[in-house]
């Protein structure tokens, strides 16, 4: 650092021109990273540095202000030092303003927790700034509560939104919040119906979490919003956010994970709301506790070692369960749960008893009231509907698929159609094992379902495993479980499972719409038809089910949901591997060309990442049909 003698002025201009060229030009890290170090410990006592280094900052020239001011606000190890190395440059410059409120907080996405904690402690550290940070958050607040953001935005942004949300209001202060209080309120409401209404389980703890700390903000007297939900890491670093941490515990050395680590280590375990006093017990006269004490002394307990839990009898008939589950005397809680949990055995056990009141058993099940007190009692129920579906397929299928577009039904009474038929599917496609063990090369693999559980990850492990089959390997692989011979029972049957759900996705009910507000049964139906059209692979019917689906994906291609999308590319795939590709090149080439097309978009303007990785992954597929496709007369 160059010293001038004499007390003469001098003009920095050229320093800052200098500093901007360096920054624009791709070595910002190197500078900076010596530059912001030195001055943090010039200006740390001394006002004349400080003003020397807001000027140094002030004479940037607007087309280098961005690099400039972001190396700063990456490289400061605090906002206190922020604060020192900038002054107000964001109220005295319109391009750093522009830089520090939208396009770091709005339009980026990619910078680290620790960089928003210092641009937004920096906003709050003058009361200059701070008119800034409220409107800061007003923004924040219009792009979190929009319906279009959420729907357009990938899940990433929404994240890094969320976090710059929860670190302004752990900046505000009890007037301002007093003054937006209604503004909160009513972004609360309109964000957190957005994010609930999501078919992602990320988008909707994200708006838990966001509308659970802006209600603790609002309220601090009266009752508070509270959600149930899973807890890990992603929504402890929120929470973490919404509680201030000193500047000393900000290292500039630590990456920003160590950083939330550190920073969460600092903070109480219990929040000081929800901690109650210790109040001392009430003291009672002598004479009343004395009273009490002596009240049942002389009581002698019962001898209960010797007693043995009565075991309610299970039903033997099929008919005496129907009987049971139907009949006046359901508040017998116990022969109700010991009917419940022999089903699955009695139905499997007694095929021919089934199929006389399969479809009347089908039904009672799909209505049958759910009872808190039996425990796994949605999976003993599923169990027992898959064993019903898989006895006695074709009058089952029919009627579930039927009653999936029928009126009157909930939400998750469709979605647990869904699973029963994918499940039973999987049952009838898959042969059993056997015992005999032999040393042979790759093999098809076997899919389990997670029973319960979304089928977008279970899909994507499908069609993992199935390249990975279709991939030639020289070696001699291990020793595996030969698979019995036998025929494929879903080949007779999967007509019936599949086609009557893809009729009717477009005709609206009363209650019911899936290309409306329905979307998240939508998803499901769309993975459905996805892991069925896979089951069906070296089926009769494959060919249809395959025509049928492109045509299906076709016409919901620009859903503006991602679930969906992702369900669409699933379908894509699966039609990829069990189609045969002389079927394909025969019936379909138009068709997959145009597919190719849309694929191609996708994997480079979808917002979401796993959208742009299926499509990636479909256009691998296709690459085995490339040259095929291309001696194919037009």
């Amino acid at each position: 650092v160059c010293f001038i003698p004499g007390g003469l002025d001098c003009s920095i201009s050229f320093v800052s021109h200098v500093l901007g060229k360096v920054c624009i030009h791709g070595r910002q890290k190197e500078i900076l990273g010596v530059l912001v170090p030195r001055l943090t410990e010039l200006t740390k006592s001394d006002c004349i540095w400080q003003r020397i280094c807001w000027r140094l900052v002030e004479c940037v020239p607007d087309r280098w202000m961005e690099a400039v001011v972001l190396g700063f606000v990456q490289r400061a190890p605090s906002a206190d030092v922020l604060s020192r190395l900038l002054g107000n440059l964001v109220v005295k410059n319109k391009k750093a303003q522009f830089v520090v409120t939208q396009k770091i907080l709005l339009l980026q996405y990619g910078h680290t927790t620790a960089v928003l904690q210092n641009l937004l402690g920096y906003l709050s550290l003058d009361g200059l700034r701070r008119t800034l940070l409220l409107r800061v958050l007003q923004e924040l607040l219009e792009t979190w509560s929009s319906s279009s953001a959420v729907k357009h935005s990938p899940a990433e942004q929404q994240l890094y939104i969320s976090k710059a949300i929860l670190i302004c209001l752990s900046h505000l202060k009890e007037p301002e919040i007093e003054s937006c209080r209604q503004e909160l309120l009513m972004s609360m409401m309109e964000g957190m119906k957005c994010h609930l209404d999501s078919s992602l389980p990320q988008l909707r703890r994200l708006g838990m979490v966001v509308a659970e700390s802006i209600s603790l903000k609002i309220n601090t007297d009266g009752p508070v919003l509270k959600f149930e939900y899973e807890e890990d890491d992603e929504t402890r670093e929120l929470k973490s956010l919404l509680v201030q941490t000193p500047s000393f515990y900000v290292v500039p050395s630590l990456p920003d994970d160590d950083r939330s680590g550190k920073a969460g280590a600092a903070l109480p375990l219990v929040p000081e709301s929800n901690e109650k006093p210790h109040t001392a017990a009430p003291v009672m006269p002598d004479e009343e506790s004395d009273a009490e004490l002596d009240s049942d002394d002389d009581l002698i307990p019962y001898d209960m070692s010797e007693d043995k839990e009565l075991k309610i009898k299970a039903p033997v008939y099929i008919r005496d369960c129907i009987e049971v589950l139907t009949g006046s005397r359901s508040e017998d809680v116990d022969k109700w749960e010991a009917t419940v949990k022999a089903l699955e055995s009695l139905v499997r056990k007694n095929p021919a008893a089934t199929r006389e009141v399969s479809v009347e058993l089908a039904k009672i099940l799909l209505h049958l009231e759910e009872k808190p007190c039996i425990e796994d009692f949605v999976e003993l129920r599923q169990r027992a509907q898959v064993a019903v579906l898989t006895t006695d397929p074709i009058p089952v299928a029919k009627y579930l698929t039927s009653q999936f577009y029928s009126l009157n039904y909930s939400l998750r009474q469709r979605m647990d159609i869904l699973d029963v038929l994918v499940l039973a599917a999987q049952e009838l496609s898959c042969p059993k094992f056997h015992g005999k063990t032999k040393h042979s090369g790759a093999q098809k693999p076997c899919i389990q379902l997670l029973l319960g559980s979304d089928s977008t990850k279970d899909w994507r492990r499908i069609v993992d495993e199935r390249i990975k089959s279709k991939t030639r390997r020289f070696d001699m692989g291990r020793s595996r479980v030969e698979l019995a011979s036998r025929p494929n029972e879903f080949n007779s049957v999967a007509g019936y499972f599949f086609f009557p759900l893809i009729q009717h996705f477009d005709r609206p009910l009363t209650t019911f719409d899936l290309l409306g507000e329905d979307h998240l049964v939508l998803g499901r139906l769309v993975h459905t038809l996805a892991i069925l059209m896979y089951l069906a692979v070296n089926t009769v019917v494959v060919t249809a089910m395959g025509k049928a689906l492109l045509e299906f994906v076709w016409a919901l291609r620009f859903h503006t949901d991602s679930y969906v999308r992702q369900g669409l590319l699933s379908c894509v795939s699966s039609l990829l591997l069990s189609v045969p590709t002389e079927q394909i090149l025969a019936d379909m080439t138009e068709e997959l060309l145009e597919t190719q097309s849309w694929l191609g978009d996708v994997m480079e303007k979808d917002p979401d990442g796993d959208c742009r990785r299926l499509a990636l992954q479909n256009l691998l597929l296709m690459e085995n049909l490339k040259k095929k496709l291309e001696v194919v007369p037009s």
